[in-house]
């Protein structure tokens, strides 16, 4: 691939989510990757620029940096819609149905795909009867936000108060799940349609179990095992699940689901799919991506070279 085909190339980082801190480090991550490739590439943050800059100044593809709302929930994708400018990852439809979790569980859960129990909650009374209803422990979230952000794992009854509260101090759309005991795992999807292919699985091993936002982007203690050392037959089961998972949603381009492995029955359950996934130094689609010997810098690459749109109209390479 000529890298000067792909024209110049907006990098969307920061943005106006709780994850802006995060999206900031993935968006230098592949501003210098692709920069590193020959790419005309230039950092670009809504947050702080109007979106219309974009048309005026010719960019000709935007690589989706952003996380969380404001970036990954179909909001900046039906806006580069209407300006004609292909960007990476699931369209518009994709992209806000993936951010909800309530919706995608719907959707998964009618398509016969497994995903933990839930109730949706309104206040703390609504949330202590979901603990009577999922048992302990309990996990407490947003519904529309990532990074744990908002998160709690609930053990006892007078804990549900408070994680309501927090929960909802960042949406007010908030969910109860039935927490699964096991091993927790993710995997990357890359491509569209039939040339989509699930990446290896990464097994995650966290301090006392606790994949918290620290955790995640700013500790070396949690373990990322990949190979992920499951037993024969698991990780395909689990790459099977993911990859229609991925289509059942109508993604396209690239994404990362989550997924929660009974510790008694071996069943995988799906938690969450990520439309927009890190691309930090402790980010796991990369790590996945180099285990089959695909580097940093080409991962970049590939990803960039799948903008589109909704139409079907794939940027000019």
């Amino acid at each position: 691939m000529d890298a000067k085909q792909l024209g110049k190339v907006a990098v969307l980082m920061g943005g106006r989510s709780a994850e802006r801190e995060v999206s900031l480090m993935s968006g230098a991550g592949v501003l210098a990757a692709l920069q590193s490739k020959g790419v005309d590439a230039h950092a670009f943050d809504p947050a702080e620029r109007d979106l219309g800059a974009l048309k005026r100044e010719g960019f000709a593809r935007c690589f989706i940096a952003l996380h969380g709302r404001f970036g990954e929930d179909g909001t900046v994708q039906g806006a580069l819609e209407l300006l004609g400018i292909p960007y990476t990852g699931p369209g518009v439809m994709a992209s806000s149905v993936a951010m909800d979790k309530l919706m995608t569980k719907r959707i998964w859960l009618a398509e016969g795909l497994s995903t933990p129990a839930w109730r949706q909650v309104h206040s703390a009374d609504e949330t202590r009867a979901a603990f009577a209803a999922l048992g302990s422990p309990m996990i407490v979230k947003p519904v529309r936000e990532g990074s744990t952000i908002g998160l709690t794992k609930v053990l006892t009854l007078d804990e549900c108060d408070a994680a309501y509260a927090l929960a909802s101090g960042q949406d007010p759309m908030v969910m109860c799940e039935q927490f699964i005991a096991g091993d927790e795992v993710t995997c990357p999807v890359l491509g569209t349609g039939a040339e989509a292919r699930a990446l290896p699985v990464i097994r995650i091993v966290a301090p006392d179990g606790n994949y918290d936002y620290q955790h995640k982007y700013f500790t070396d203690d949690t373990k990322y095992l990949v190979p992920c050392g499951l037993p024969e037959g698991e990780e395909a089961a689990i790459q099977a699940l993911v990859l229609k998972a991925f289509l059942t949603l109508d993604c396209r381009g690239w994404a990362r689901a989550d997924v929660m492995i009974d510790g008694q029955t071996r069943k995988p359950y799906l938690l969450e799919i990520n439309t927009s996934p890190g691309m930090t130094s402790h980010s796991l689609v990369p790590m996945s991506a180099r285990a089959t010997g695909l580097s940093y810098e080409d991962l970049c690459l590939s990803v960039l070279a799948s903008a589109a749109l909704d139409n079907g109209a794939p940027a000019t390479v």
